[in-house]
């Protein structure tokens, strides 16, 4: 649910800018990738997919959040964001920009009216959802950002953003046991997040010393 800080496609172009002049991978060449041996070769199937893959390679993407070299799952996490972040259809992809420039400024109503229509044109779209979902949280209406939590879950039931977002929303709310249960299944999506990681055995100890608390 959170808005993702990318720390850089910049580190990808560094990684594989020894291919720089190579042709772009096919689709298939770029899943083949995937499971190569050496870490260059991963590296480059997942910036390929960053830039060309759906959501029907998601699975494979999710995959290397579980890769043995630590690049790999950084830039898996950041190629999963940028294919959530397509729709599909050019005119709700412009929309859905146009709202994330107007987060970015702090229009927050504008943001909202923006993100109303990419939900109501495109309803499939779980990261339209999941945007709506941000700034329902940003501007304190947290049950109206849950209930969009769970529109993207419905959509896209590995999305860690929304899971993690949810956890914490319910964190705030008191409900710790909703809590434990939203970043437990996010840390299985990603278990690369620090917060949610970092937020179970607390969660799990409280909730030993006081088991009649909700």
């Amino acid at each position: 649910m959170r808005m993702h800080r990318l720390r850089g496609w910049a580190l990808a172009a560094a990684l594989l800018s020894g291919a720089a002049h190579a042709a772009p991978l096919t689709h298939a060449q770029a899943l083949a990738a995937l499971n190569r041996a050496e870490t260059a070769s991963r590296l480059a199937g997942v910036d390929r997919l960053a830039q060309i893959g759906s959501m029907a390679d998601a699975a494979r993407l999710l995959d290397r959040l579980r890769d043995s070299d630590a690049q790999v799952r950084e830039l898996a996490s950041l190629a999963l964001w940028r294919i959530w972040s397509r729709s599909g259809d050019p005119a709700i992809d412009r929309l859905f920009a146009s709202g994330l420039e107007q987060m970015g400024a702090a229009a927050f109503d504008e943001a909202l009216a923006t993100f109303d229509e990419v939900v109501r044109r495109k309803p499939a779209f779980a990261e339209g959802w999941n945007k709506r979902a941000t700034l329902y949280f940003m501007l304190g209406q947290l049950q109206k950002s849950l209930l969009d939590c769970d529109e993207v879950l419905k959509r896209n039931p590995h999305h860690f953003g929304a899971l993690s977002g949810a956890g914490q929303i319910h964190l705030q709310l008191g409900n710790l046991r909703s809590a434990l249960e939203y970043f437990r299944r996010a840390v299985d999506a990603n278990p690369n997040l620090e917060g949610p990681a970092q937020m179970i055995p607390l969660l799990e100890e409280r909730l030993r010393d006081d088991p009649n608390r909700t």
